[in-house]
């Protein structure tokens, strides 16, 4: 028969100091583990949730990033006219040619900087985004100087607040407007009109092209119709595969993590190992006593084990809880695609908790497991003797 599951409470309760000693090594290792998680998972989420369905992202035959393409005016002249791009508002292609550069700003209270990309967009640049929104000031007017900043490059960056100017290329440009682009990559940008940009940084051509798909089958006879026609030598994709392919980006910090967790893993073991063992020698005449009520070695065994997995499990939700308050909070990394700084907030999702749970609970069985078959072959005459 089985040891109650009250045996274990109470001794938890009874032994609090040494329970609390032993919870608390694993609630650092656990809120670690989530912490370095969470960021991993905040740059993959940022990354995989950028770019529509039926947008089509055309890029230079052999480029990997948009930074390194370039599509020639006359080559966007062909694009606008084929079959399968949808129409906007006005009955017009919806396409917009765009210009990326990289431009080194300063960051709010340090004297390092980062690059950030600066992006010229076409008049369908926003509609192609249904996420982006002005939420202070207005969009830039067409051939003006003028650029609207995403929200976290705003608050991370000097100069990029409504109303400042900012210098880059042959002058000043005058921030209009901050936007949000829902969680995608684009709340890393800084926006202004396509042909100023180009004027200003002295491009013939543009980095890339963005064009709406009528449906799925259209994305198909779109990809077809570019990829199959030699005289352009472009590589069309959508856009969301082409951010998806950036998740890359999050594979060091996942590893790192990971990593980091093992070493502390080892370490919550061993603490967890050491208190089980003590308790064992506690709890001799317990021991004794539980197998001369008839309570088998099995079943010892596995009350420690238990016992074990509860103390661990109580450290592993403090530190869920202790790592909560960085979900949502706003950090930068570079994005090694295209060596710009790119902002994303901490997500700490039910998902990543759980398995914070599970990694401490984990740690609990492998502590417990050699102290729990310990006391279940502790010889029942020694121990009665002890009494």
């Amino acid at each position: 028969m089985a040891i109650p599951l009250k045996y274990n409470f109470r001794n938890l309760v009874v032994r609090r100091t040494t329970t609390l000693m032993t919870a608390f090594s694993i609630t650092l290792t656990v809120a670690v583990f989530v912490v370095l998680m969470a960021l991993a998972e905040g740059l993959r989420s940022s990354l995989a949730s950028t770019g529509e369905p039926l947008n089509v992202l055309i890029l230079r035959e052999g480029s990997q990033s948009e930074t390194v393409s370039f599509v020639s005016r006359d080559t966007l002249q062909v694009i606008k006219y084929l079959d399968g791009i949808a129409k906007d508002s006005k009955g017009e292609p919806m396409v917009s040619p765009e210009v990326l550069v990289l431009v080194n700003m300063p960051k709010r209270g340090q004297a390092a900087g980062s690059n950030v990309t600066i992006r010229g967009v076409g008049p369908d640049g926003p509609e192609l985004r249904p996420d982006f929104k002005i939420v202070a000031g207005r969009y830039f007017q067409t051939g003006m100087r003028e650029v609207v900043v995403s929200r976290r490059i705003s608050e991370r960056f000097q100069n990029c607040g409504l109303g400042d100017k900012l210098k880059f290329a042959k002058g000043y440009w005058t921030v209009v407007g901050i936007f949000t682009a829902g969680n995608s990559a684009y709340n890393s940008e800084i926006w202004a009109d396509v042909n100023e940009l180009a004027q200003d940084f002295d491009r013939q051509s543009y980095s890339d092209v963005v064009v709406r798909a009528t449906g799925q089958a259209a994305v198909a006879r779109l990809s077809d119709q570019i990829s199959n026609d030699r005289r352009l030598h472009l590589k069309p994709q959508t856009e969301r595969a082409y951010y998806e392919s950036q998740t890359s980006t999050a594979r060091p910090i996942q590893a790192f993590g990971i990593f980091i967790a093992i070493l502390m893993a080892v370490g919550a073991s061993f603490a967890a190992m050491n208190t089980m063992y003590a308790a064992v020698a506690r709890r001799t005449k317990e021991i004794g006593t539980l197998r001369v009520l008839g309570y088998s070695r099995w079943s010892i065994m596995l009350s420690f084990i238990i016992e074990s997995v509860l103390i661990a499990t109580l450290g592993g939700i403090v530190g869920c809880l202790l790592a909560l308050p960085i979900n949502l909070v706003t950090t930068g990394t570079t994005n090694f695609a295209t060596f710009s700084e790119l902002t994303f907030n901490f997500s700490a999702t039910p998902a990543l908790l759980v398995t914070g749970v599970l990694f401490s609970a984990a740690m609990g069985f492998v502590g417990g497991l050699f102290p729990a078959w310990r006391a279940a072959h502790e010889n029942i005459v020694t121990s009665l003797r002890s009494i």
